[in-house]
């Protein structure tokens, strides 16, 4: 059994629908699939519905944005098998309004330096909860004002590192905020691709105030730092989870379902993990009453 953990449909940052999306995992024998839409809890239901009408298992999450308080990046921390997925709506809907702040800055921005129009922006992002860079470049690529998504323009336009950049970074809560938010709804907080932000010493104070895994099997990990996560998951005996990031074109790079993916046993583990972890609890002394 093959599974992909990280996938996006149109109503974030992708640009598949749910239908469409389960029915090229079922093709490329992906037998364990979860939509993760960026603050979006839209297509969960439909996608289980879905997935059942194909044989493919959708296991319930949701990918939500965090700003890192050491070095203001943003990171994501993923959530899977809410038992209460409507007590994350709140901060999903914040974080969305926080982007679509963001966002509207940067196409009026974008607008000022190309022939491009607003409405063939939000044209390119329709069926999307917010307008992404993507989106804007999709744009670009429309007018032949680029070649690509991913090319020159988006290296110019959206890298810190570049001058003529038109970045406005949202502000979302902090990690440790949106874990603790994910726990109260009886999810599985599990830090995304920590290789593609840098963090390092975030994780491990994760880890000590109680986060459940890390997504290992990401193409921003490189084979050198999955190792060293599989090896620092164990240690902390952890979840080890993956996935490919598809966002079809949307997608970085040559990327399809399952091109990064977690075994068997690594599925089953994230599906008992809950069960798990109330056994050690249960196992654990209780503490002495307080005199």
């Amino acid at each position: 059994m093959a599974g992909d953990l990280h996938c996006h449909t149109r109503l974030s940052n992708g640009s598949m629908g749910i239908d469409d999306l389960i029915v090229l995992a079922k093709n490329q024998g992906i037998a364990t699939i979860s939509i993760v839409d960026q603050d979006c809890q839209g297509g969960t239901v439909r996608g289980r519905v879905i997935g059942e009408r194909y044989g493919v298992q959708v296991i319930p999450g949701v990918e939500i944005s965090c700003t890192d308080p050491n070095t203001d990046r943003e990171v994501h921390m993923l959530c899977y098998l809410s038992d209460s997925p409507n007590r994350l709506e709140g901060l999903c809907k914040q974080n969305l309004l926080a982007r679509k702040r963001a966002s509207h800055y940067m196409l009026a921005k974008l607008i000022q330096r190309y022939s491009v129009s607003a409405e063939l922006v939000q044209e390119c992002a329709r069926g999307s909860t917010c307008v992404y860079p993507q989106h804007m470049l999709r744009a670009l690529l429309e007018c032949g004002l680029t070649d690509r998504i991913y090319g020159e323009a988006y290296e110019r336009l959206f890298r810190p590192e570049s001058r003529e950049n038109i970045l406005v970074q949202a502000r979302f809560p902090s990690p440790f905020e949106v874990m603790e938010a994910i726990h109260q709804s009886g999810g599985l907080a599990v830090l995304a691709h920590p290789g593609e932000n840098g963090a390092g010493g975030l994780l491990e104070e994760l880890i000590a105030r109680g986060l459940d895994g890390i997504e290992i099997y990401h193409s921003a990990n490189s084979r050198e730092e999955q190792k060293r996560l599989l090896a620092l998951a164990k240690n902390e005996n952890i979840l080890v989870t993956g996935g490919s990031d598809f966002r079809g074109m949307y997608s970085p790079g040559c990327v399809t379902v399952g091109h990064e993916q977690v075994n068997d046993s690594q599925v089953t583990s994230l599906l008992n993990y809950k069960s798990r972890v109330r056994r050690i609890r249960k196992q654990q002394p209780a503490a002495p009453a307080a005199t």
